[in-house]
């Protein structure tokens, strides 16, 4: 009797650490997931970008400032490296666009343009994609992240090497007004 109730304790100790450990594994590869949808809207926006400079350009060629910034924006972003720096330059692209939009404000010709329209509209419904897209990662790193934090499942995570995600955050100057300056 006491060897089938070892035996069943161990079973059943056996079928917990698999199952956490298939959770984890499971979250895991759902923040990467994520993570790769965020990166192709990035991409996306991206492509966008020099078209949306380009087509400005043509009306507002005295602009060159704010040609300059959205253009170092997007470079910077192309370039960033892990979570923390890519939401940062995430950030620098979104106010260097929001300045290339309060440009645009100034020229009525290039607000009626059809090309103007079209990429300004494109880009807005990119943005919408890619804040679903930091949404669902931060959801998915949270429960990840909360997973790991819990007991019991902290003992099967600390005993095979599982560490905490970063958040995609949003910085504190992107929060706030956009200051243009003419």
């Amino acid at each position: 009797m006491i060897p089938l109730i070892v035996v069943g304790i161990l079973v059943v100790v056996a079928l917990f650490v698999m199952l956490s450990y298939n959770g984890l594994v499971r979250l895991r590869n759902r923040i990467e997931n994520a993570w790769s949808q965020i990166d192709v809207q990035l991409q996306r926006r991206y492509d966008l970008i020099p078209n949306l400079v380009e087509t400005v350009k043509g009306y507002a060629a005295h602009e060159k400032g704010v040609f300059e910034a959205v253009t170092e924006a997007r470079a910077n972003a192309i370039n960033a490296k892990g979570v923390a720096q890519q939401a940062q330059a995430e950030n620098a692209i979104t106010g260097a666009l929001k300045s290339l939009f309060a440009v645009s404000e100034a020229y009525p010709e290039l607000k009626a343009n059809q090309n103007f329209l079209a990429l300004q509209e494109e880009l807005t419904g990119t943005e919408g994609r890619i804040a679903y897209a930091r949404q669902f990662y931060n959801d998915t790193v949270q429960s990840y992240n909360t997973k790991l934090q819990s007991f019991p499942s902290n003992v099967i995570a600390n005993s095979f090497g599982f560490k905490t995600r970063e958040y995609f955050e949003s910085d504190d100057t992107s929060r706030g007004p956009v200051q243009v300056k003419f």
